[in-house]
């Protein structure tokens, strides 16, 4: 017999169980009960967890439909890039692309006004992380993500990008300006 193998007559299973074992056994079994019954209570009457649908498309079907938006709804340019700020009215649908590495259009909405936000990504994986709100998204190409949405602050709103999307996705920011 050495330190390295056991004893050949053991039979791990029909040893005798500590006390102490037994008590950490009930309170992890306790605990992952509590949590799994938190986790749909969560969902409902948490606010961190957004219902969304989700629809499949591709780029160029999500590309025009974000484009007639922009044609239809287009105030102002802002950035040095022009980028278009959209103002839609209250209930309407609202398209946000993602793409190598900006958010196109930028967002100007209403407070107390909700909204159906629609998200995909032209290109590759995207984060969708709406800083001070905490709503945080996955964009994928092909996938069109649907988010009710009612603004409840008004102030500026600031898009990041929180799935790493290649050299340039520190840069990849987004506005959504609440009125």
């Amino acid at each position: 017999m050495s330190s390295l193998q056991p004893p050949a007559e053991r039979i791990w299973w029909k040893e005798p169980i500590e006390g102490v074992e037994l008590f950490w056994v009930a309170i992890a079994l306790v605990w992952a009960i509590v949590m799994f019954i938190m986790m749909p209570y969560w969902h409902v009457y948490g606010k961190q967890n957004l219902s969304n649908e989700a629809y499949r498309t591709t780029p160029e079907q999500y590309g025009k439909k974000v484009q007639a938006m922009v044609e239809q709804y287009t105030v102002r340019k802002e950035t040095a890039q022009e980028i278009p700020v959209v103002h839609p009215p209250a209930g309407a649908d609202v398209y946000l692309l993602a793409r190598l590495w900006q958010w196109y259009p930028i967002l100007e909405l209403e407070q107390g006004k909700t909204y159906r936000l629609h998200l995909s990504s032209m290109d590759w994986q995207h984060g969708f992380s709406l800083q001070p709100e905490n709503i945080n998204m996955q964009v994928i190409p092909g996938y069109e993500m649907v988010l009710k949405i009612t603004p409840n602050k008004p102030g500026d709103n600031t898009i990041v990008c929180n799935e790493y999307c290649g050299i340039g996705h520190h840069t990849m920011t987004g506005k959504i300006y609440i009125k």
